[in-house]
């Protein structure tokens, strides 16, 4: 196994960008993967996707396309599982808000002596014709990420970033504005502060932080506030914003 994203999210301080499939569909993958997104997050958290749709998308992108990563519904050991056996080059666990989630994420992300993943002739290794290798190199290539959406998580952001085997902690924005009490003002500056802190961690401990945004503006933000994983929006919000332009609204 090899994750070009992962080597580029280590050797380059340039933001990577992506954007979010929710809306189930192949066709809207396949119509986005040759756009010039770094990465696609296959949502199966908020979105009805199934393993089999999931899959199908994960090998859609294959190995030399754009990288796939899943965000799974929970720290759940079935759901990372089955995300990585499809081949995925990472994931992305949602609501973790302490350092014992993030340890359990990442030892659900990884074989032994790192983890606890169980082997299995599967899509990752070719069905099996290259589970020697894929054994070999899989702890150290798959992304392993989670949102940092809570206030509690803010609270304890410095000993999830520290977690050995984490690559990436990612702002969840509207989960946090709404954890923090505002709402939907993801415009606040107290979002933008709670941000900050998490930009601070992952700098103090070698992480890449990671949000996503709606808007020009937001990218901006984003960005001049550090982050360096940033998804634009999602096929959903590019079909909407498509035909409001179309109709003229």
């Amino acid at each position: 196994m090899r994750n070009s994203l992962k080597k580029r999210l280590r050797s380059s301080r340039d933001p990577s960008f992506g954007t979010w499939i929710s809306s189930s569909s192949l066709l809207a993958l396949d119509a986005l993967r040759e756009m010039g997104f770094e990465w696609f997050m296959i949502d199966t958290e908020h979105a009805p996707v199934n393993p089999e749709t999931m899959a199908a998308m994960v090998a859609l992108l294959g190995a030399a396309g754009p990288a796939a990563l899943v965000r799974v519904g929970n720290i759940d050991q079935y759901l990372i599982k089955q995300a990585l056996d499809s081949g995925a080059h990472g994931i992305l666990v949602p609501l973790v808000s302490t350092e014992a989630q993030a340890k359990a994420a990442v030892a659900f992300a990884k074989y032994p002596p790192e983890g606890v993943r169980g082997a299995a002739a599967a899509a990752a290794s070719r069905y099996g014709m290259e589970l020697p290798s894929y054994l070999r190199t899989a702890n150290a290539e798959t992304m392993v990420g989670v949102q940092i959406e809570t206030q509690e998580a803010l609270e304890h952001v410095d000993a999830i970033a520290s977690v050995k085997g984490l690559d990436l902690l990612f702002v969840g924005p509207q989960d946090l504005t709404l954890s923090l009490g505002l709402m939907d003002d993801r415009t606040n500056p107290k979002v933008l502060d709670a941000m900050r802190v998490v930009v601070d961690a992952c700098e103090r401990h070698g992480k890449v932080p990671g949000t996503l945004v709606v808007n020009a503006e937001e990218k901006k933000t984003a960005i001049d506030l550090g982050f360096r994983f940033i998804s634009l929006a999602s096929d959903v919000r590019f079909l909407i914003q498509g035909a409001r332009y179309y109709l003229g609204g």
